[in-house]
């Protein structure tokens, strides 16, 4: 039987992710809330902010992704199915939030309904990523 010594993360590490984190999620509900709009008044303004913050989302995503990565799945440090869970929501969150950019790089008004729903399939697995992680840490005392 092969033991790893526990492995505690980084600090430097975490207070990164824990800095670069929020802030995709916060693009991409304000990329959804844009949508929202422009499926709502037809102004061309909405649909272009959207495509923008849904671009500055996918780049803020690539750093907290990447120390997420070797947090959850490098061997010395054991991580729990809660933070496995979490990766791959984000993962696919990211794979919808790259699919709504090619959307939006069409003309405005072919962007309208699969715009809003890829936006909303993004914000809905980030929020249930976050909820997830959230409870867990709740009730383990543990950051997530």
């Amino acid at each position: 039987m092969s033991t790893y010594p526990m492995q505690t993360r980084s600090r430097v590490a975490y207070a990164v992710f824990a800095l670069l984190n929020p802030v995709p999620f916060g693009c991409f509900v304000a990329a959804l809330v844009f949508d929202a709009a422009y499926a709502s008044n037809y102004d061309v303004l909405w649909v272009k902010a959207s495509g923008w913050l849904i671009a500055m989302g996918l780049v803020f995503a690539i750093l907290p992704r990447l120390i997420n990565l070797v947090q959850v799945w490098v061997p010395p440090r054991r991580s729990t199915g809660i933070e496995k869970l979490d990766f791959w929501l984000n993962l696919f969150a990211i794979a919808a939030a790259i699919a709504n950019a090619f959307v939006h790089s069409r003309d405005a008004y072919a962007a309208v309904p699969q715009s809003v729903w890829l936006s909303a399939v993004t914000v809905g697995l980030l929020s249930i990523g976050f909820i997830v992680s959230a409870a867990a840490s709740r009730v383990t005392g543990r950051a997530p």
